[in-house]
């Protein structure tokens, strides 16, 4: 058996690629072939992990990518070969197969909702205020296309979009499964632009989940300018296309801390909705009619203490520190603080 952990270089890209191709079925899957991902291939098994390493721990992005068969002695080699590195391991944003087939403990972390492409139309005479959705972005002059990624207009629109939608986050750049890197592998991924007339407005970076048929629309941004119902008019183009290609599902991602949860992610909710609304993300995707949620979990090995896998995985999204991204996060905040008590301070002092 040769299990390995290598950088995802140009030798090893053609073996990553081909093990998603013919087991990825999580969400997750084809992200793990990005250049920020490593990798541990277990050859024996056909099987694929890609992680981030934290320094401290090997943090999987998602199951390992292996025959159904296979998947929970992949699991084991990729948390002895982390062991044998001096390294702990995790699993972050799992399905409940993983937890099931290795009988580990598991967090639950949020929940993954999906469409049938072939619901859609039902979906949609169901949902008056959808439709009315629909109708106002249309009014408004907005047109979806699909783009190809090799023209230089759609690098154009899309650098312009992420420009535009970064300068309004409250949260510096995260890492990890959510890394804003669009074109890469462009000829296995679908692209979507909304357009306000000549400006683009909206963008989607749709991927596949090849065992499953699947699509998961990994990047959704929409520019603060955007007319209202632009995000619903692009996910109606894609689910169209969907069905119209015969596609199977397609998923939006995971809403983080959606569902059922435990006390201290019930507490992380609420302290983090200054950062992020989470509750409005989960919110949006239900009022899209989803087919299915799914649970979706933190999957951790024996011996391993959960708030440290959550602690593992935190560092994963920052990149590093957290001390160090929280500090720039409240920076962040700053200009918005010092912006309120300017507008209290001129309405405290206008003459009455």
């Amino acid at each position: 058996m040769i299990a390995a952990a290598v950088e995802p270089a140009a030798d090893v890209a053609d073996v990553v690629l081909g093990r998603i191709e013919r087991h990825g079925r999580e969400a997750t899957a084809f992200q793990l072939a990005g250049s920020g991902f490593r990798h541990h291939l277990d050859d024996a098994r056909d099987a694929l992990v890609g992680y981030a390493d934290t320094g401290g721990a090997w943090v999987a992005g998602g199951s390992p990518v292996a025959p159904d068969e296979q998947l929970a002695d992949a699991a084991r080699a990729f948390v002895d070969a982390a062991r044998d590195a001096g390294r702990r391991a995790c699993f972050f944003a799992a399905t409940t197969s993983l937890a099931a087939a290795t009988g580990w403990r598991s967090i639950r972390i949020g929940l993954e909702p999906s469409w049938d492409p072939r619901h859609w139309q039902d979906v949609l005479r169901g949902h008056a205020s959808l439709r009315y959705q629909l109708r106002r972005a249309e009014h408004k002059g907005v047109t979806v296309r699909a783009a190809d990624p090799a023209q230089p207009s759609t690098r154009a629109a899309a650098a312009h979009i992420i420009d535009r939608w970064t300068r309004t986050r409250r949260m510096p750049p995260m890492r990890f499964l959510v890394d804003m890197t669009p074109f890469e592998h462009a000829a296995r991924r679908r692209y979507w632009v909304a357009w306000h007339g000549d400006a683009p407005v909206g963008l989607a970076v749709v991927s596949p989940v090849p065992a499953t048929r699947g699509w998961f629309v990994e990047h959704f941004l929409r520019d603060r300018a955007a007319p209202n119902g632009t995000i619903e008019l692009v996910v109606d183009a894609i689910l169209r296309d969907a069905a119209a290609r015969g596609d199977g599902r397609v998923t939006l991602g995971l809403a983080p801390l959606a569902g059922e949860l435990g006390a201290i992610l019930r507490a992380s909710r609420r302290l983090g909705a200054i950062f992020y609304d989470f509750r409005g993300l989960a919110a949006f995707k239900a009022k899209l009619g989803p087919d299915a949620w799914e649970p979706i979990d933190l999957v951790v090995p024996p011996g391993v203490p959960r708030w440290l896998a959550m602690r593992d995985a935190l560092r994963a999204f920052a990149g590093g520190s957290l001390i160090g991204y929280g500090l720039q996060a409240a920076w962040r905040l700053v200009p918005r603080g010092l912006a309120r008590a300017a507008r209290w301070y001129a309405q405290a002092s206008a003459p009455r």
